[in-house]
């Protein structure tokens, strides 16, 4: 089942969730809608359910127009944040509620549930009620109960939202196994770019009632199309800066720019990710000790602080002659090969791998 989503608004009040949004969503892909609080994320997926109406727009399924229809003809599972289960309910009648609703016959119900209580590796605990089961199982019987009734897409709001970091990680990779086994359309809300890029096959980055970007997870990551989705995605370092004559200036330090050829200097912004940063030792004559012959493109600065997170160090700069901080981020076995070097107060030199520029214009990468 595809989804198509053309020109879809709405309004409440003076607040517009959504302006003009469009999408496709092909038939067996997992998509993650992506985005802050208040991006229009939520109101989207719900007007796709039939659980909120659109001002405007049309939502088309295997090219069939659903945008009137009820929500209980759009043959979508719906699993919620806060699971949303029946607590006076065992799990083996949360799951079967959907199917009773229908008038399912009572022999059919028992083997669609216990099949889905396999399918989610609830075996044996469909007498327990909500409160006995943890989050992580809480949100399996929430996806076997979405499960049951057998729709042909699947929507997911802040799956794993109410759940702690551990218990995310591992149902998540439950999860994308569970979509590639049954492969069923899928979308799912997210503001954790982690979770949309572990689990997606495509993503949406959405910001005030519009999309960003859209596509693969690698492609929204290193092709970043606008200054929001560059800073969204991660910690990031952002300059002001200029472009001339084919390069671009971030610090005085030229790099070859051929996307702006023109000599008029325009302003620009630079952004830079702390993991695409080099840092090394700032030898006597001011410049990089990198071992590879490199010593020219590198700015000197001074180690403000180290901060070890795992399998990452963190190193804050303060460029020479500059207010401003730069962050470095630094596999921690190499951070204990600088050991001497990367303490406050030391003297380093950071090399861009790679920048990206945004003019007031088309976006350019270096």
């Amino acid at each position: 089942m595809s989804i198509h989503v053309r020109d879809i608004s709405k309004s409440f009040g003076a607040f517009k969730a959504l302006d003009r949004v469009s999408l496709d969503v092909p038939d067996g892909t997992l998509l993650a809608l992506l985005g802050p609080s208040g991006s229009g994320k939520t109101t989207l997926l719900r007007i796709i359910a039939g659980l909120e109406h659109a001002d405007e727009g049309v939502i088309v399924e295997d090219g069939e127009d659903i945008t009137e229809r009820h929500a209980r003809q759009r043959e979508v599972g719906f699993v919620f944040q806060h699971y949303a289960l029946f607590r006076h309910m065992s799990v083996f009648e949360n799951i079967a509620f959907g199917l009773r609703v229908r008038k399912v016959p009572t022999a059919e119900v028992r083997s669609r549930v216990e099949e889905l209580l396999h399918l989610v590796r609830l075996e044996g605990l469909g007498g327990r009620k909500p409160a006995q089961l943890s989050g992580g199982q809480r949100q399996r019987v929430a996806l076997a109960r979405a499960l049951a009734i057998r729709p042909k897409i699947l929507l997911l709001d802040e799956p794993f939202g109410a759940l702690d970091a551990k218990v995310r990680v591992e149902l998540r990779q439950w999860l994308r196994r569970l979509h590639d086994e049954i492969g069923m359309t899928s979308v799912f809300v997210t503001h954790d770019q982690e979770e949309a890029f572990e689990l997606a096959d495509e993503v949406v980055v959405m910001n005030h009632g519009k999309i960003e970007q859209q596509g693969t997870p690698d492609a929204v990551f290193d092709q970043p199309a606008t200054p929001f989705v560059m800073d969204f995605l991660g910690n990031v370092n952002v300059f002001h800066g200029r472009v001339e004559n084919g390069r671009a200036f971030w610090h005085g330090i030229p790099i070859d720019y051929p996307d702006y050829p023109h000599a008029q200097a325009r302003d620009a912004r630079v952004y830079l990710r702390p993991h695409e940063l080099e840092i090394s030792p700032l030898s006597g004559n001011g410049q990089a000790v990198t071992g590879n012959g490199r010593a020219s493109g590198s700015l000197p600065a001074s180690v403000l602080r180290v901060t070890r997170n795992g399998a990452i160090t963190r190193v804050a700069c303060r460029p020479h002659g500059s207010d401003a901080e730069l962050q470095v981020d630094v596999p921690t076995e190499v951070a204990r090969g600088l050991q001497m070097d990367l303490v406050p107060g030391a003297h380093v030199a950071i090399t861009p791998r790679k920048a990206r520029v945004f003019l007031p214009g088309p976006e350019y990468v270096i």
